[in-house]
């Protein structure tokens, strides 16, 4: 991998990660335009760990919140006067509801990063959780508040979160859904899938640093693709707390649908390989 690819794989993560499109997908089909083995362990790897500047971006626009939550998770363990507060119980919701993705995610890791680690699977599910998407938005309440939120929600939310293991599903996508699903509002529903985002991400991406240090692909490269990662998620970030606000998840589902019958064409007619 050299450092254009590397710039242009980092631009892909940080802009895709967290809008409701399937960061996984576009890097396997980046990954595929570029020329790089899609199923190669080292390839699939590096895409977990050029994660970790997509949550420092997480981290830096949340730091006010997540400095508040975890003060006061922290003072409830030992003062019994913090248990009720809402910060408190916010701090074991996205604890509790990270447990799903962490056990699924150990468990299958071969099957993530193998048979999953296909065109066939970005397309099909970029075509059928475009479905879900719709349905969520058309059923969608929206009268719950992010203080309405309680811990069957957060393992609703972090279940469905698992669902973002499939490439082309998104995990954005998945929470956001299923927060609506459970009536929440829809920015409550993004900033939950946020922080859910944080421990699933960080132990994806530390723990394939590994695959990525004993491979062929340099330090150099993996410290490019996430300090670029970092930069654009960011203002993605900013972005998508701002659309929906005002607009439907569902705007992202025409893109999803074209993109998806579109690789599934190509893979059809022989005009490209699923890995």
């Amino acid at each position: 991998m050299d450092y254009l690819q590397a710039v242009i794989l980092g631009i892909v993560e940080g802009l895709t990660e967290f809008l409701p499109v399937s960061s996984t997908g576009h890097l396997t089909i980046t990954e595929k335009i570029l020329g790089l083995k899609v199923d190669d362990p080292a390839i699939t790897a590096y895409t977990a760990v050029i994660q970790m500047g997509a949550i420092l971006a997480v981290l830096l626009y949340f730091r006010s919140d997540i400095g508040r939550i975890a003060v006061a998770w922290l003072r409830g363990l030992v003062k019994p006067e913090y248990r009720g507060t809402f910060d408190h119980r916010f701090g074991w919701y996205i604890i509790v509801g990270s447990i799903p993705i962490g056990i699924i995610g150990f468990l299958g890791k071969d099957v993530v990063t193998g048979p999953l680690r296909s065109l066939w699977w970005v397309g099909g599910s970029l075509v059928a959780w475009s479905a879900v998407m719709w349905f969520a938005e058309r059923g969608a309440r929206q009268d719950r508040t992010e203080r309405d939120l309680t811990m069957t929600d957060a393992l609703v939310v972090g279940a469905l979160q698992c669902m973002a293991l499939v490439p082309g599903v998104s995990r954005s996508g998945a929470t956001i859904s299923a927060g609506l699903f459970r009536g929440l509002d829809r920015v409550t529903a993004t900033r939950l899938s946020f922080f859910l985002s944080i421990p699933a991400l960080t132990a994806a991406g530390l723990y394939e640093l590994k695959d990525v240090s004993g491979s062929g692909i340099g330090a150099g490269q993996t410290l490019v693709g996430t300090a670029v990662s970092f930069v654009v998620a960011y203002a993605a970030v900013a972005w998508l707390l701002r659309f929906v606000a005002h607009h439907s998840i569902a705007w992202f589902v025409p893109y999803r649908v074209v993109l998806g019958l579109v690789v599934l064409g190509l893979l059809a007619g022989g005009a490209i390989t699923a890995t």
